[in-house]
């Protein structure tokens, strides 16, 4: 088949109509359709059938519709809280996120997974993006920590969400704003009604897998480490400049986020029952976003090879990535007996403040 470029696109008339007509159109252009474009088609003067089609894909190809996720199954009548869409920000400006036409949008988070470190987060996340009222970040996005990602603002922060529906609730986590003093205020001054999620594990065994990922990543990059009773006793006593403990000592970090929200907008999950009854967790979980309850403990079986549970989604099934779980080293028992006393009297101040108590050494 021969096409006649030349007689289709003759005038500057016929151009202009193309374009008009391509513009009112909801596609998503990859480049911008200019005369001139259309005129390198009429110029090249393609005489064979073939180099026609070449440019007719071609031409397709970069007038695609854009990419949208799936509509999923999940309960359309479910409210969330009024302020769930909008925000307001320090200047007291409204954000209002953009959206396609099939109603999905990237919201800023109605809840954010806040810590700790080395405490469970990413089961968490995982576990609870089972949920279809739920759409989770899948990178830690350090908005709230780190200066340089702040300064962006919110409608860089709102870029980094998955798109979700209105009735989803979006969800993003980031294990290190829990112990850092300048989020809760950030937080709160974004969304004051935020639902926060802090999962928390044995204070002494948290310190000793922040050790232990440290250690694995320095012989990776074939860096010189030291043994773990190096790092945590300094002449004789617990090593207080150990950055593993500091992270561990809960009361104190939970001080800084109870200035400015109430216990009843932070959900504490229990790390260590995490991972011996997922299920039973996840459905407290539930209770408190508000969700529907759709998890349940089909969702999860032990994997004996792994020593922890993995996640059922159908037909799919998924591990935590092999880096999570890994084997701790031994510890000398004398050192191991410091860290459980050094912790007893922390601990007792964090139970106090929380009103509730963990079965932690």
């Amino acid at each position: 088949m021969h096409i006649n470029w030349h007689k289709g696109l003759k005038s500057e008339h016929w151009l202009q109509k193309i374009l008009s007509i391509l513009r009112r159109l909801s596609v998503q252009s990859n480049v911008e359709l200019t005369p001139y474009y259309l005129r390198w088609c009429n110029k090249s003067r393609l005489k064979s059938s073939v180099m026609a089609t070449l440019c007719l894909g071609l031409f397709l190809f970069l007038f695609h519709p854009a990419v949208v996720p799936p509509r999923p199954a999940f309960d359309f009548n479910r409210a969330l809280e009024s302020d769930s869409r909008r925000y307001v920000f320090q200047s007291h400006h409204i954000f209002e996120p953009n959206g396609f036409p099939n109603g999905t949008m990237q919201r800023l988070p109605q809840t954010v997974i806040i810590g700790v470190r080395k405490g469970g987060t990413r089961a968490l996340l995982e576990m609870l993006n089972l949920h279809p009222e739920v759409t989770a970040a899948q990178s830690e996005i350090h908005f709230f920590d780190w200066e340089g990602n702040y300064q962006k603002g919110l409608q860089w922060y709102s870029k980094q969400m998955p798109f979700s529906y209105p009735n989803q609730t979006t969800v993003e986590k980031t294990p290190a704003y829990f112990t850092s003093p300048k989020v809760p205020e950030r937080i709160y001054n974004m969304n004051s009604s935020i639902r926060l999620l802090l999962i928390l594990r044995d204070p002494s065994e948290r310190v000793i897998s922040d050790y232990t990922q440290v250690l694995h990543n320095r012989i990776q990059k074939h860096k010189p480490f030291k043994p773990v009773e190096e790092m945590l006793i300094r002449d004789g006593q617990i090593n207080l400049d150990y950055k593993a403990i500091d992270r561990s000592l809960y009361y104190i970090h939970i001080q800084n986020w109870l200035k400015y929200f109430p216990l009843s907008q932070i959900h504490i999950v229990d790390g260590d029952k995490l991972i011996r009854n997922p299920f039973s967790e996840l459905e407290k979980v539930e209770k408190f976003l508000r969700l529907s309850p759709r998890i349940n403990i089909s969702n999860f079986y032990f994997n004996k090879t792994k020593g922890f549970y993995c996640l059922r989604d159908g037909e799919k099934e998924k591990c935590l990535h092999e880096s999570k779980g890994r084997t701790h080293p031994q510890v000398d028992p004398v050192v191991l007996d410091k860290l459980y006393s050094f912790f007893s009297e922390p601990n007792q101040k964090f139970f106090n403040l929380v009103g509730r108590t963990f079965d932690w050494h």
